[in-house]
This record gives structure tokens, sequence and C-alpha cells, in this order.
């Protein structure tokens, strides 16, 4: 059965330097994503939980299997002309394995406080901010026209953007 949206997953895994790591969305065709930097993670596949699809599309990504990791929030984006997407959210400081080639992008760890002055999503901003602040689970809902973020909502209050 089709749906006019979809469930995913994106993750910060961070090290011990203060550092997120990224992904340069750089190698596939059609990427809604193309050239921003973003975190990793993906589609849900049938069945699967939040979390089912967080290990494994971080494994299938970078080659690392996390062993710490913490839900932080859902985020609902609205984009004409896309399918509504919820995302969930996670921070991980966890993992083992070796970091390999990834076939979407070239990874690479970003220290926190250079992640802004990247080529990133306007509504990233606001959730990185509230990953600093260590918010409490939220709920945030992101409207874009095209590249431009229009209205955001936190936990039901609009935000000024």
């Amino acid at each position: 059965m089709a749906h006019d949206y979809f469930n995913c997953t994106l993750c910060y895994i961070e090290n011990d330097r203060d550092e997120y790591l990224m992904l340069h969305r750089v190698k596939k065709k059609n990427d809604v994503n193309q050239d921003k930097w973003i975190g990793v993670g993906g589609k849900f596949e049938e069945g699967e939980s939040p979390e089912e699809c967080l290990l494994r599309e971080v494994w299938e990504e970078t080659g690392y299997t996390l062993t710490r990791y913490r839900l932080r929030g859902i985020v609902t984006f609205q984009a004409d002309p896309w399918p509504a997407e919820y995302m969930f959210l996670y921070t991980a400081d966890g993992y083992t394995g070796e970091l390999k080639e990834c076939n979407e992008g070239d990874l690479q760890w970003v220290p926190k406080d250079q992640i802004e002055s990247l080529p990133i999503w306007e509504g990233d901003k606001v959730f990185f901010r509230l990953l600093r602040e260590d918010r409490p689970f939220f709920s945030l809902k992101m409207v874009y026209q095209g590249d431009k973020l229009m209205k955001a909502t936190l936990d039901g209050e609009e935000m000024a953007l």
C-alpha cells in the first residue's frame, strides 16, 4: 500500500573530540540532499523498529556498530512536492568497528562548532541547537518551500525563525 509519507532515522555519531560524523551527500543521483552535509541514517524497511533501522543504516553507511545511542526527538518534515517525512533523531557516542567508504557521500568528522558553517538544511540548525542545549525529548515540525524553512513548531509551539 502506497503512503504519502515515510519514516526514517538520522543519527549524529559523536567522538571524544567534540565532533560529529557528517555525511557530505555527493554520490547519489536525484538526491534531495545533494551537496548538503547531514548525519547518517535512512528509511525504515518493512516491519523495522526505529532502533533496528538506526542500527542497520549506521552499519551500512559507516561500518560502525552502535553500542550506545539515544533517541532525542521526532522531526516532521513537510515540503512540496515530496512526501511527508517522520524522522527519528538519534545521537550516539558508543560504537565499534572501522569507518568505511559510504556509497552516498563522503564521511568526515567535523568539529561541532564548525557544522553550521557547512551547507546544511536551515532547519538542521534548529535541532543542532536543541541537541547542544541537551533538551529533553522533543517533537519538531518543519515546513519548507524548496530549500527555505517557512515554519518551525517545537512541541506544539510555533518558533520564531
